[in-house]
């Protein structure tokens, strides 16, 4: 076992003597942890490691290669294929440097670090808490907002996995967000109890994925009954004795100075040696010492300086290319005559700070040790057998967003360095950092050279992505995206059927309510019908066919006499492409006419995929395109589209455009295009993708629809055996011939009539909305399709009936039985019926894609 860490005294056996805490666990164990106190509420121990490069200097070769090594091991683990397709996510601020050194082990990945330093104009890739921390929210903040899509393994790195609840917590988040097969988690030491141990092999069942554990070492911490209130005790008494004895914490020990932990076996450097450290007056009487230089390292332009936006196998080869040159520049600042030197990082910034160290250790002919400044508050004692001997504090100096503060950096002081590297980014290059309290001062009072090294802050700027594309993607058709024939529609999507979308509607509902997220942004889980309610589609359905019929041939009839004599059918998926289908299909029957057709995604509150717009502006006249939905409600959609379209002709230039839609049925009276004004059952609304030709509503999510992409949608191949689009097309256009005579007469009495839209129904949607204390119009859908959606995507309050109302509702009835909602009857309302969505569900789901995330 290896003890030799401060002259064969192990440097947790004064917190172990004292508080009774035993480390137990590999041979190897004592030799990396050494055991301190700590100012939290959470946690009274800390384990503190000595080839990590935070608390305890260490040779930046051992720093990097622990790092490295455990690189490698998942580099193994995984193959080299799947190393390959691997994303690296290291913890701030502790492990951002040893999740920058696993991925350079692992090889091609990508590197990506949490922080707790919000960036203005970078979005938020997710978010989690850290529950024993002093610092607990943690942001993913990648410049790059794919970067974390794919189905590659995840390696998360942190430097210590305890109780696992961080970790688990991260991966449950970013499972939901961004799901994958496989996640590997890298630790320097696993230190589960016997309790946590199980965790990881249930959790990874819970979530339906592969979660694989490399620690280079692995032990326990156990613990007395009671020791958080001793170890507070115990803190409390020695920061009072260290007061009352007018030793400030800043000042070097009066006793030995402290030493540092021998290098990891096998490798081979001499720990320095110890001298004492200068307690008085500096030569030239000035307490804040004068030399502090400041050097220029020639930071390449536009090279990241860590991984809080995104590292790429680009950056690294940029990185490596440009590390001689500047560790040169190092070696050529430093002092003719200096035998020991300490770089020094700077909180999160520690990968560059430790590259520059280890380059500088094998170049120069000087004994080079590596640490960073830290938030985490420790209790410092001058004593052999504890961790941290001594303590700098200053304030913070990067404006941090939880406020000013103070920061530390252990075991500087008293280790007569001839030289301190300060090395921190150029937003922490402020006033506080030269003040006669700050980092720098307090460097100088403890060796008799500082230089400091600032790195240009990575600050993302607009992706570098080309301008447009100089051809979009060709429609998807069936049968490899639908069940429709190819013919029938081309859909302007991208396909995202192995995406897990899908998120349990209550959890949607609030998410959706409490502003976190769009309800665009997931899926519902698809409706399973049961036997009796898809026995109640199929009466509906041959006792409307033929209504439907007529009005399929009536809103038809209108498009080609006043919109265009060949128009491009394009439908809003997905509840308008049924419609489209049957439109081709009377103008085909009628006309003779083979007219295409497209089915397009508009979102409420995001408009209409421009890029859609723009593959049809390409293709087609636009003044030839009719815009076709299943019914209209409230007329949001109506309202969506007309903005829509004018912002992509202000955008594009392109114009011709007409916003109309034409729509099978307008009960609110919205639109001057349709083929009936009366609410009654269109069997389509009865389902979901089963009766759309198994595909999903489409979604828009930022991580998955890049500027250049469609919005997206999934097909539900394995839903095929209850599909039934296509017997619904066919059982409507079976009924063509028999309605001939009436459609001619209804389009005849719509060409001649005044079809100008009144907007009773959103007038009808406001009153009800204050009538019910709802207050919100989006929480009211009304017309027999849109309550049906409540009922089957929703999480409804009520349902609203008119009286009187017959078998138009029988599926609404039937439905709100099965989900324990109420059907209340109301004499005088403007449609069938009115779905309410509850107003107030809260369970707490915030997350971007409908699930709970912590924010």
């Amino acid at each position: 076992m290896n003890k030799a860490v401060n002259n064969g005294v192990w440097s947790g056996s004064w917190v172990a003597e004292r508080l009774g805490v035993q480390l137990v666990g590999d041979d190897g164990l004592t030799g990396m942890l050494g055991l301190a106190l700590r100012r939290n509420p959470k946690r009274a121990h800390l384990l503190v490691s000595n080839v990590l490069g935070k608390h305890v200097p260490q040779s930046p070769s051992v720093v990097y290669g622990a790092g490295f090594a455990l690189g490698r091991r998942v580099r193994e683990l995984l193959g080299a294929d799947e190393a390959a397709r691997a994303v690296v996510l290291g913890y701030a601020e502790t492990a951002t440097g040893l999740g920058h050194s696993v991925a350079d082990g692992v090889g091609l990945a990508p590197y990506l670090h949490s922080t707790r330093r919000p960036v203005a104009g970078v979005a938020r890739a997710g978010g989690f808490e850290e529950s024993h921390s002093h610092a607990t929210s943690h942001l993913l903040l990648p410049e790059d907002p794919a970067l974390l899509v794919g189905d590659g393994p995840l390696v998360l790195v942190d430097d210590e996995f305890s109780t696992g609840n961080t970790v688990l917590n991260t991966v449950r988040d970013l499972h939901e967000r961004y799901p994958r097969r496989r996640y590997v988690v890298v630790a320097l030491v696993d230190m589960r109890s016997a309790k946590d141990a199980g965790r990881l092999e249930e959790f990874a069942r819970e979530i339906g994925a592969r979660v694989d554990l490399v620690a280079a070492a692995s032990g326990t911490v156990r613990l007395p009954e009671g020791v958080l209130e001793k170890g507070q005790a115990l803190v409390a008494r020695y920061e009072a004795e260290s007061a009352a004895g007018g030793r400030v914490s800043s000042a070097a020990p009066s006793g030995p100075a402290a030493q540092f932990p021998a290098p990891l076996e096998g490798v081979a450097v001499n720990p320095p040696g110890t001298r004492p450290a200068p307690t008085g007056p500096h030569p030239d009487g000035n307490r804040t010492h004068p030399h502090i230089t400041r050097m220029d390292l020639h930071w390449p332009a536009g090279l990241p300086d860590g991984g809080r936006h995104g590292f790429t196998p680009t950056h690294r080869t940029r990185l490596e290319n440009a590390l001689p040159a500047m560790t040169a520049r190092l070696a050529e600042a430093l002092p003719a005559d200096t035998r020991s030197v300490l770089v020094l990082g700077f909180e999160e910034l520690m990968y560059t700070p430790l590259r520059l160290a280890r380059e500088l250790e094998q170049v120069a002919d000087v004994e080079v040790r590596y640490s960073t400044t830290t938030r985490s508050p420790v209790l410092a004692v001058d004593d052999p057998g504890y961790a941290i001997r001594t303590r700098l504090v200053f304030p913070a100096h990067d404006d941090p967003a939880d406020g000013p503060g103070e920061r530390y950096a252990y075991n500087v002081a008293g280790a007569a360095f001839d030289a301190v590297i300060a090395v921190v980014d150029s937003t922490a290059d402020t006033p506080e950092l030269h003040a006669p309290d700050g980092l720098l001062a307090q460097l100088a009072a403890h060796t008799p050279q500082v230089l400091l090294a600032v790195v240009p802050s990575y600050v993302p700027g607009p992706l570098a992505l080309p301008e447009r594309p100089p051809m979009l993607p060709e429609p998807l058709r069936g049968p490899a995206f639908s069940s429709y024939a190819p013919e029938e529609v081309g859909w302007l999507l991208q396909d995202l059927s192995d995406v897990t979308l899908e998120a349990p509607t209550e959890e949607r509902e609030e998410a959706i309510q409490s502003g976190g997220a769009h309800y665009a942004e997931s899926l519902p889980v698809e409706y399973q019908p049961s036997e009796q309610y898809q026995e109640l589609f199929h009466t509906a359905l041959e006792e409307s066919a033929a209504r439907l019929a007529q009005a399929v041939g009536a809103v038809t009839e209108l498009v080609l006499a006043e919109r265009s004599p060949r128009p491009v059918l394009v439908s809003l998926a997905r509840a308008g492409t049924p419609v489209g289908v049957l439109m081709r299909r009377w103008a085909q029957f009628r006309h003779d006419l083979e007219l295409p057709h497209y089915a397009v995604s508009i979102v409420r509150g995001r408009g209409i995929d421009a890029n859609a717009l723009r593959w049809l502006a390409r293709h087609h006249d636009p003044r030839d395109v009719v815009f076709v939905d299943g019914w209209t409600g409230k007329g949001a959609i109506t309202r969506e589209l007309t903005a829509a379209i004018r912002e992509f002709e202000a955008s594009d230039g392109v114009t011709g455009f007409d916003p109309e839609i034409a729509v099978l049925a307008d009960p609110g009276s919205c639109v001057r295009t349709y083929g009936t004004r009366d609410d009654y059952l269109i069997p389509s609304a009865c389902l979901n993708s089963t009766v759309s030709g198994l595909i999903s509503r489409t979604v828009l999510r930022a991580d998955l629809v890049g500027p250049h992409d469609y919005h997206g949608a999934k097909f539900y191949r394995e839903l095929a055996g209850t599909d039934v689009s296509v017997a619904f097309l066919d059982a409507v256009s079976a009924r063509f011939p028999e309605v001939v005579d009436a459609v001619e007469a209804t389009a005849k009495e719509l060409l001649s009539g005044d079809r100008e839209p009144t907007w009773e129904g959103w007038a009808a949607v406001e009153r009800i909305s204050e009538e019910y204390g709802i207050h919100d119009v989006n929480l009211v859908k009304p017309g027999v399709g849109e309550t049906t959606r409540v009922l089957l995507r929703r999480v409804p309050w009520k349902i609203l009936a008119r009286a009187g109302a017959g078998a138009d509702l029988d599926h609404v009835r039937l439905l709100a039985e099965q989900r324990g909602v109420p059907v209340e009857e109301v004499a005088e309302l403007p449609y069938t019926c009115v779905g309410l969505i509850h107003p107030k569900y809260t369970r707490g789901a915030t997350g971007a894609d409908g699930k709970a995330v912590n924010v």
